[in-house]
């Protein structure tokens, strides 16, 4: 057979999964199918090859998770000896009354060879190996491996935390991270194994001694009762032989146990093998050999000790400190003359001309959270901040009538861990701190107690709040508290802004998207309106003014209609937003006051509003006319009469004439809030009104 029929036969048996299964095979028959001497020769030659190249293999890795599979290995390595040492058990005391080699050559070079045939020297020499491979080598090994297998368990939540911050921050990719979890996972599943591992490597050794004594006791019974030898005839043989096996098992044993601890005790996060570490570090420094060459020849010169011998090793540390240092020296100076070169002009990397892909555009919605805020937009650790963020979206565009552009969420580590920021184009609009392991109690205005907890405001609505412990939430809301937890406070605060600035959001492409859906059930409608009759620009504006003034765009067949009436008239969006208002005249009134028939309102008195009028038709829209302690008294006399109707549980309604209202709208907009300002024509004809308030020029 050739050497490719002898890889074709490997490879059909690797690919059919064989491997393991002839492995158990070849176990269960030494224990159960007596072998003759040859074969437990080349079983016993095998199995020290076998731990040898495990070793190497071990000193030349140069990570623990280049050979995951040690634990496994070292399984099938101790079964492997155990067996063995049934099978030689079993031929020892059968056969050993016939001669040394009845048991095999291996067997009996190392009862004769190894220890000169002193069965005496012999239990000596395996008591000192158990003693070694037991107490020292692998009892190190077990301890250190559990002790590395907990912190490892225990640094698993940090290691996972880093990678999802760097995979947040953009510092790596999905890709990535994915393999650098399947890491964390296999190191933490690789130690976890070794500390289970190194009980076995431990109970092999206790095996070892446990079946020596089985072996000698046994073989003197049946060398005296079964083949009639004598005592010392007996102990002579089967302790020989019994000593010859247990070595022969125990120095693979012993270089298992090494290769388990040379695993378990090397420097994580090293890219080198074992012995480059311990060359690099144990011979890096030159004055530690120097000092021990001086401390060998002192004790070389005194008489009576072996001179020959530590002045040879003297000699040997002081000429490879010299040649360490000689080679730092030669390195130093290969180091300055590079540095005093002139440096070489090397071609500049040629650069790529710059495109329109180079500039980035802004984000039209941005949500920046620190990175102790990272778990509650991270599903993986259970977070919900994104799917209340996509029903918040979904609410909204529902209620507004278009589309609200996707919220592109990050880290951003230049915040406070805590702080959360929302931007609009770019432009931060809002930003606050949260407790995200705390939960926030509202004060709605009315409450029947205190907390205790740290005190804040609601970020949205600027209320008052306390963040409370998670078990304090029964109690708040037994006081009147409105408790939500840091998610819900941070798209609370998101769809309050996004309500505010939603004229900001809608553009031409949503404008035209309006238009496009429209035109499937109206489409002369759309194809008269726009461009015939309005461009696309002037449409846009419309919309836009009634978002500013929290009218929705839902009945966007309505809006088109009363566009395509009056755009043959006007092209001043001013004017059209008024006509569209009166033809949303009753979802507007419906908004706000529901389906009531009578509408609370507040009016100007008619002097204050014939004032008003002749203001802004001499000074404009922008009213600079108006006397500056006139607007003050009428400000405060509007939040005073606003204030009271909410205290009544009414909606605050400021009723004017048609012309004036889109200049008292923006008056009042940013500094009383809740007060709604209406034309007399858009109250529908079945609603009637009752005048709660008027306020004047006087106070």
């Amino acid at each position: 057979m050739d050497f490719t029929q002898f890889k074709k036969i490997l490879g059909f048996v690797a690919g059919a999964k064989l491997g393991a299964p002839a492995v158990i095979i070849m176990m269960l028959a030494l224990i159960i199918i007596p072998l003759p001497a040859f074969a437990l020769d080349l079983f016993f030659t095998f199995n020290i090859a076998f731990s040898l190249i495990i070793l190497l293999v071990v000193v030349y890795t140069t990570k623990p998770l280049e050979f995951a599979a040690f634990p496994s290995v070292i399984l099938i390595a101790t079964l492997l000896r155990l067996a063995l040492n049934v099978a030689s058990t079993r031929i020892v005391l059968l056969e050993g009354h016939n001669g040394g080699d009845a048991a095999g050559k291996v067997i009996e070079a190392f009862g004769e060879f190894v220890i000169g045939g002193n069965f005496a020297v012999g239990l000596v020499v395996f008591g000192i190996l158990m003693v070694i491979n037991f107490a020292v080598v692998t009892k190190g090994a077990g301890r250190i491996a559990e002790v590395g297998a907990r912190f490892t368990l225990d640094a698993m939540p940090g290691k996972q935390m880093a990678i999802d911050a760097d995979l947040n921050a953009g510092i790596i990719t999905q890709d990535e991270a994915r393999d650098r979890r399947a890491e964390v996972a296999a190191e933490s599943d690789f130690y976890g194994s070794m500390d289970g591992a190194s009980k076995f490597v431990r109970g092999d050794a206790i095996a070892g001694m446990i079946i020596l004594a089985v072996n000698i006791i046994g073989g003197l019974v049946i060398g005296v009762g079964q083949h009639g030898m004598t005592f010392a005839d007996a102990g002579r043989v089967y302790v020989l032989l019994t000593i010859g096996d247990g070595l022969v098992a125990q120095i693979p044993s012993l270089l298992l146990s090494t290769a388990a601890a040379m695993v378990v005790s090397r420097v994580r996060g090293s890219d080198q093998t074992v012995g480059a570490q311990i060359s690099a570090q144990l011979f890096a420094n030159p004055n530690a050999l120097n000092i021990t060459a001086g401390v060998m020849l002192v004790l070389g010169i005194i008489p009576g000790m072996p001179n020959l011998v530590f002045i040879l090793i003297a000699s040997s540390l002081a000429g490879m400190a010299y040649w360490i240092t000689l080679q730092a020296k030669q390195m130093a100076v290969a180091r300055e003359q590079r540095e005093l070169l002139p440096a070489t002009p090397h071609a500049a990397p040629e650069m790529k001309e710059l495109g329109w892909d180079d500039v980035m555009p802004v984000d039209m919605i941005g949500l920046e959270v620190g990175y102790r805020l990272i778990p509650l937009v991270d599903k993986n650790q259970g977070g919900q901040l994104m799917a209340r963020i996509k029903g918040v979206r979904k609410k909204l565009s529902q209620e507004l009538g278009f589309l609200i552009p996707s919220v592109h969420i990050r880290d951003n580590l230049d915040l406070n861990p805590t702080t959360y920021r929302i931007s609009l184009m770019g432009v931060t609009v809002g930003e606050a701190d949260i407790m995200p392991d705390r939960e926030m109690a509202i004060n709605p205005g009315q409450v029947f107690g205190t907390l205790d907890g740290v005190s804040c405001q609601d970020p949205a609505f600027g209320l008052e709040a306390v963040w409370i412990e998670a078990n304090q939430k029964d109690y708040a809301q037994t006081l009147g508290y409105t408790v939500v937890d840091p998610g819900t406070v941070v798209a609370t605060h998101l769809s309050h802004i996004l309500q505010s600035h939603a004229h900001e959001m809608l553009g031409y492409e949503e404008a035209q998207q309006l238009l496009d859906n429209l035109s499937k059930s109206a489409p002369k409608l759309v194809e008269d309106l726009v461009p015939k009759i309005l461009p696309l620009g002037v449409f846009v504006k419309v919309l836009q003014n009634l978002l500013q003034e929290s009218v929705a765009i839902r009945d966007m067949r309505g809006i088109a209609e009363t566009l395509a009436e009056y755009g043959t008239k006007s092209q001043d969006p001013d004017i059209l937003t008024s006509a569209v208002r009166v033809s949303l005249g009753r979802s507007i009134v419906q908004e706000i006051s529901g389906i009531a028939q009578e509408i609370p309102v507040i009016t100007l008195e008619q002097e204050l509003e014939q004032l008003l009028h002749k203001t802004l038709q001499t000074a404009g829209e922008s009213g600079a006319g108006l006397e500056p302690g006139l607007a003050e008294q009428m400000h405060q006399s509007l939040e005073e009469s606003a204030q009271k109707m909410e205290m009544e549980g009414q909606a605050a309604v400021l009723l004017v004439s048609s012309y004036i209202r889109p200049w008292l709208s923006r008056f009042v907009r940013h500094s009383i809030s809740g007060l709604h300002v209406l034309a007399y024509n858009e109250i529908p004809a079945d609603r009637k009104i009752k005048v709660v308030s008027t306020v004047g020029q006087r106070a």
